[in-house]
């Protein structure tokens, strides 16, 4: 591992530009105070790999569709009409997801461990706080991997594009809706930051939490002003699809409807969830079984090797389990995603520093890779690891 040493951004920066989730009680700052040190070579290949691999995650969740799998996938029935209708219909558009991958530094082979395609986290951090590291440290903030923002900016055009009825109106202008969950200030600000990118693509935008919102089977998604109703073309949210079915199974109808009549499109769309299962990584490696970027997968425990434990649907670094060749458990967290099925991924080699810190590197993607960062850990990587920038060298 190599990195080089960087002043810290000073706080008060952070908390004005609403990064208020960059100190987590009982953490370290989340933000590492270097960068990791990488070759044009080692960056490329990464984006190489997310580039190949989005493309089996679409032949494999047509396998899923066409053969019904959804019970793999922890898919409840409740979303499978949306997930195959925006399936169908190329306009409901893929913004973005993460891949995350082991390896890729120190001579170590690129290891996908998932892909986040749903409602990814680190938006912040990749497409802005890494840019602002290099810029604070008069470095040129150009050698990265990372056009994250200008990217999404160009997909939401190209959604637009995508959906030219939507923009038959007074002012030629879609209009679209951001939203998270009230009380959580990391998906509320990232919302907002996709809302601003979207502004600057041309939309009409504003924001507001899921609770607040109005949803009608044959009209669509509305905010309510006073004794007036405003209708959105596009609704962005960071709330789960899973999440939905669990807790709001009746919306789930009704959101099917919107979708069928063409009242509204979802970012990200509904197929999706798909994509974000840990099931489809067990589709995958029986579809292209042994191939250099997939770890084998199964549904019961790999007897004789160091495996990890995983739940389909399951989010943050929760409910993992590191276990050796011997079945010893190394590493443990628990969560609150137990009651999703388990899959068994073997386990891959990480870069690790001298402090014994192993780091992640995630890969956003929409349309094309365009954004790569490291999350740093000892032990299991979860939602409160430190996040690291990276520069190349040159």
């Amino acid at each position: 591992m190599k990195a080089i040493e960087i002043a810290p951004v000073p706080e008060g920066i952070y908390d004005g530009i609403g990064y208020s989730w960059y100190k987590t009680p009982g953490a370290a700052h989340s933000v590492a105070d270097e960068l990791v040190l990488i070759t044009e070579t080692e960056g490329g290949n990464y984006y190489k790999a997310a580039e190949e691999l989005y493309d089996m995650f679409i032949h494999a969740a047509d396998y899923v569709i066409e053969n019904r799998l959804y019970p793999l996938l922890d898919i409840d029935e409740s979303l499978v009409a949306m997930i195959e209708h925006t399936w169908e219909d190329e306009r409901h558009f893929h913004l973005m997801g993460r891949f995350d991958f082991a390896g890729g530094l120190d001579g170590i082979p690129v290891k996908l461990i998932e892909f986040n395609a749903d409602t990814p986290s680190l938006i912040f951090e990749t497409a802005i706080i890494q840019w602002m590291l290099l810029k604070h440290n008069k470095l040129d903030e150009t050698r990265q991997f990372n056009l994250l923002y200008e990217t999404l900016k160009e997909s939401f055009i190209r959604l637009r594009g995508l959906n030219p009825a939507f923009s038959d109106n007074r002012r030629n202008i879609p209009r679209a809706l951001f939203s998270s969950l009230e009380g959580s200030s990391e998906d509320e600000n990232t919302a907002r930051l996709i809302e601003e990118i979207a502004y600057e693509a041309g939309y009409i935008t504003d924001f507001e939490f899921v609770d607040k919102v109005f949803f009608s089977n044959g009209e669509g998604v509305f905010l309510k002003d006073e004794d007036r109703y405003y209708r959105y073309d596009y609704w962005f949210k960071s709330l789960p699809y899973e999440f939905i079915s669990r807790y709001e199974p009746e919306l789930a109808g009704i959101l099917t409807d919107v979708l069928k009549n063409e009242k509204a499109v979802f970012i990200n769309p509904p197929y999706a969830l798909m994509f974000q299962s840990k099931g489809l990584l067990k589709i995958l490696w029986d579809m292209y079984r042994g191939h250099p970027l997939l770890l084998e997968t199964a549904f019961e425990p790999l007897a004789g090797r160091a495996h990890v434990e995983k739940k389909t649907l399951g989010r943050e670094g929760q409910n993992i389990t590191v276990t050796d060749a011997d079945g010893c458990v190394g590493y443990k967290r628990d969560g609150e995603y137990g009651a999703y099925r388990s899959i068994y991924q073997e386990y891959a080699q990480f870069p690790v520093d001298k402090e014994g810190r192993s780091y992640q590197a995630g890969v956003f993607f929409s349309y094309e890779p365009c954004g790569l960062g490291f999350r740093r850990e000892k032990g299991i990587i979860h939602n409160h690891s430190q996040f690291v920038g990276h520069i190349v060298e040159g």
